[in-house]
C-alpha cells in the first residue's frame, strides 16, 4: 500500500501570521475575499408579491422554494412570491442590495413586505422556520414532534458544510485533487449519510410519521447535491443506502418538490429550470423531464 503522504504536494509550511495570495486557482478563487461588506452598487429588484426571495437554485436555495411551493400547494395564497436569481458564480451576493439583507453574502434571503417595517430574514434555517411559524404549516406544534424537527433541521445546517465545504470543494471544485482532503470529506460524508439510512430504516420521515421543514432542508443535500452539483453518488456508492433511497424518492415525486427544485436554477437540460418566478403562471410550460 502507497503511503498516502506521497500524493500530496509538498514543501509547504504555514507562515506565522496568514495573508491571501493574488491568485487562486479553482472554481471560487476569484471570488473569495477574507473581507465582508459590497463591493459594488446594485439595487434590488422588487416584484409585486409580499415575499421577495434572492436565491439561486443551489441545494441551500432549493430548501426555501420547495416549502414555498408546498405551502402554495397546502392553499396557502399568501405564500405566492417573486424570486430573483442571485447568481453566486458572478458575484451577485456581493451587491450593495444583497448585502444590506444579509451581510454575510450567502444565498438564499428574504424579504417579507407584509410587515412594516419590511422583515429581512438570511440563512436557510431561519427563512424555513420564519416561514413556517407565519404560515402554520410544516412545523409541528405539538413539544416532541417539534423538538424532533428541530433536532434534525439543526443536524443538517451543521453537516452540510461538510459536503459543500469539504467533499463537494475539493472533489469537484479544487485546481487539484488532494487525496487526504478527499478522504477526510468522503469518511464523514458517508457517515452522514449512515446517520440518515439507518434512522429512516424506522422513520417515514425525520420528524417521525409527519413530513416537516426538517425533510425539506435535508432533501436537496443528502443525497440531492451528491446526484447534482458535486457528481459523487458513484464514488460514495449512494445506492447501497436503502431507506434513504425509499425517502428521497418519496420526496422527489411530490409535485412541489419537482417545482421547488428548479426556481431559479443555472444548470440542467433545456426547459428544466426557470431563471426567476413571479406566479404560478410561470410553471405552465415547465418540462417535467429534467434530471435526478
Amino acid at each position: 500500500m502507497s503511503d498516502p503522504a506521497e500524493n500530496q504536494p509538498a514543501g509547504y509550511v504555514p507562515p506565522e501570521v496568514w495573508a491571501p495570495k493574488t491568485v487562486y486557482g479553482g472554481a471560487f478563487g476569484g471570488l473569495n475575499q477574507p473581507v465582508s461588506g459590497a463591493r459594488f452598487e446594485r439595487a434590488l429588484p422588487v416584484g409585486r408579491h409580499p415575499l421577495q426571495l434572492y436565491s439561486q437554485g443551489t441545494p441551500n436555495g432549493q430548501k426555501v422554494t420547495i416549502l414555498l411551493e408546498e405551502l402554495l400547494a397546502a392553499g396557502h395564497a399568501g405564500a405566492e412570491y417573486d424570486a430573483w436569481l442571485i447568481d453566486i458564480f458572478q458575484g451577485d451576493q456581493f451587491g450593495s442590495g444583497f448585502v444590506e439583507i444579509n451581510p454575510n453574502s450567502k444565498i438564499p434571503a428574504l424579504v417579507d413586505r407584509s410587515t412594516d417595517p419590511a422583515t429581512p430574514v438570511f440563512e436557510s434555517g431561519s427563512i424555513l422556520v420564519y416561514l413556517a411559524e407565519k404560515f402554520g404549516a410544516f412545523l409541528p406544534t405539538e413539544a416532541r414532534a417539534r423538538t424532533r424537527t428541530f433536532n434534525w433541521l439543526m443536524w443538517q445546517m451543521g453537516t452540510a458544510p461538510f459536503v459543500g465545504g469539504g467533499l463537494g470543494h475539493f472533489y469537484a471544485y479544487a485546481p487539484f485533487k488532494i487525496e487526504y482532503a478527499i478522504d477526510r470529506y468522503a469518511m464523514e460524508t458517508k457517515r452522514q449519510l449512515h446517520v440518515l439510512d439507518t434512522h429512516l430504516a424506522s422513520n417515514e420521515f425525520l420528524a417521525g410519521d409527519q413530513y416537516t421543514i426538517a425533510d425539506m432542508a435535508v432533501w436537496p443535500w443528502h443525497p440531492g447535491s451528491l446526484y447534482g452539483v458535486y457528481n459523487t453518488h458513484a464514488f460514495l456508492a449512494v445506492e447501497e443506502y436503502v431507506h434513504l433511497l425509499r425517502w428521497y424518492e418519496a420526496i422527489a415525486a411530490r409535485p412541489a418538490v419537482a417545482r421547488g427544485r428548479i426556481v431559479n436554477r443555472t444548470s440542467g437540460a433545456p426547459g428544466s429550470f426557470l431563471r426567476e418566478r413571479h406566479d404560478a403562471a410561470d410553471f405552465v410550460q415547465i418540462s417535467a423531464s429534467w434530471a435526478r
